[in-house]
Formats: structure tokens, sequence, C-alpha cells
């Protein structure tokens, strides 16, 4: 007799617990921070001079951002501020370029393994279709809380091309670097995604350490009745491939690198591409 209503309620509570994971959604806020260093070789910076132009440049990145997720699905995108957002600075001749108008919109596709990106650059739209980074993570035993939740430690090795001053710091080389990237992730919120492309784990990444770049979880809010998800595929601009539109980024460089080289450096301008 007891066996026989055993099944059945195990049943229901399987078929209950199959329908929340499926019916999962909502908003996660992170606070993103972008620790961009300069090497200057100049014997007429201080220090002190130096690690002010350092603090200028960082605080254009100090931004928050919103990702929109379904079980399957995600937006990801900079949130709205009443003061409206900035993508420039200056202060006493140090100007500082980001590329992006900070409305654009990044798609993630779990199942498809394909992302779709809006990219503004040099005063054009491009839209970024490619394949999602399968991140080989390495589970670490640390755990930490995050916002209340319970987070364990994942790490990543990514070699990429760089692009660095040559030692007379007269031209850029290009050469492969290995990154570590580190994020925390927790498994009381069952989705494998995270902030902007990073996503794989077998829980929501509530933080990440990338270079100088980090995200931190900040908030969540689950399946909003007042203000359902609603998750869009962007579709404005020219359809490029990440590897494209990385060359053409590296070409833009390249060419004002030429442009700007042999000049007087009162004269010069920084500019920093953004994401």
């Amino acid at each position: 007799m007891i066996s026989n209503l055993l099944f059945p309620l195990c049943l229901l509570i399987f078929c209950l617990e199959t329908a929340f994971s499926q019916q999962l959604s909502g908003r996660v806020i992170y606070k993103a921070s972008n620790q961009i260093l300069i090497r200057i070789d100049s014997a007429d910076m201080s220090m002190e001079e130096i690690a002010e132009a350092n603090e200028i440049m960082k605080k254009p990145w100090e931004r928050d951002f919103i990702l929109t997720f379904s079980e399957t699905e995600s937006n990801w995108m900079q949130m709205q501020t009443l003061a409206g957002s900035s993508d420039r600075t200056s202060d006493e001749g140090l100007f500082i370029s980001l590329s992006g108008s900070g409305n654009e919109i990044l798609y993630k596709n779990l199942v498809d393994r394909r992302y779709v990106q809006e990219q503004e650059f040099m005063g054009k739209e491009f839209l970024i279709k490619d394949a999602l980074e399968p991140f080989d993570w390495k589970l670490e035993n640390e755990i930490k809380e995050i916002g209340g939740y319970s987070a364990q430690k994942a790490i990543y090795h990514q070699i990429v091309d760089v692009q660095r001053f040559s030692t007379d710091m007269t031209q850029m080389e290009k050469t492969k670097d290995t990154l570590q990237i580190i994020a925390w992730f927790t498994l009381e919120i069952p989705i494998s995604n995270g902030p902007e492309i990073y996503q794989g784990l077998p829980g929501l990444i509530l933080e990440v350490h990338h270079g100088g770049r980090s995200y931190y979880f900040q908030k969540v809010e689950f399946n909003p009745t007042l203000n359902p998800i609603a998750i869009k595929i962007p579709k404005k601009g020219k359809v490029v491939t990440r590897e494209q539109f990385d060359m053409m980024q590296e070409e833009s460089i390249n060419k004002m690198n030429n442009r700007y080289r042999g000049k007087n450096e009162d004269d010069s301008k920084i500019r920093i591409g953004g994401e």
C-alpha cells in the first residue's frame, strides 16, 4: 500500500521540480569594474601623475549591468542611470574614447551554443554572430558567500593573442599570453549562465575576475510578475564574426598608432576601445 503511494508521490515531486526549473527566469544586477593600466616611459611624468592618469582611465569603466535570463537564453546590457551613461572623459589633455554607446545588447543561447552581440565601433554599427566559447572550467574546493549564496570557485586558463609595445616603445608587437579567468558560481541558482559572455558552469556565475576586468553580483529577482522577462535577439548592424570584428579593431588601432607616431607628446591622445 505504502509502496503504491510512494511512486506517484515521487513522480509528482519530480514533475513539480521540472516545471519550476523550466519556468525559472529573472534579472541579475552586476557591478562592473575595469582596471586599465598605462605604461608610460617618460621622464617628464612623476609617479603621482601616472597614478592619477590611471585613476582617470578607470572611472568610465565602473558601471552597472543587468543579465536578463531564462533557462536557455539571456540578454546582457548596461543599465541606464538618471544621469545617463557617458563613454568619454577628459582631464588636462587626456582623452579617452570607449567604443559603443552603452545601449548594445548581447544575446546568448545556451542550447544552440551561440551568441549575437550588437557593437558600435568607429561610428558604425555591427552585429557579431558566433559560437559561444567552450570554457574548460576547473572546479576548486574553495567556497565563499556572495550575496547570501554559497559560491564555489572555478578557474579557466585562456591562451590569447595580445599586442604589446616593443622594448623601445616605438611599435606594437603581437604575441601569445595566458590569461587566468576566475569565476564564483552557486548551485543554489541552477542556471548555467553568467555576466557578459561567461557561462558553462552548473550554476549562476556570481563573480568573475578576468585580468583587470571584474563583475560583482549585487542582487537577483526571480520570475518577476510586474515587469515580465522579455529576451530580445539583436538585429541591428552589419553581420560579422568575432574574428572579423577583432581584425577590424586591430587594423584601426595600427592606423592610429602610425598616425600619432612621432607627434609631440603634449598633442597626443590616448584612446581605449570598449567592450
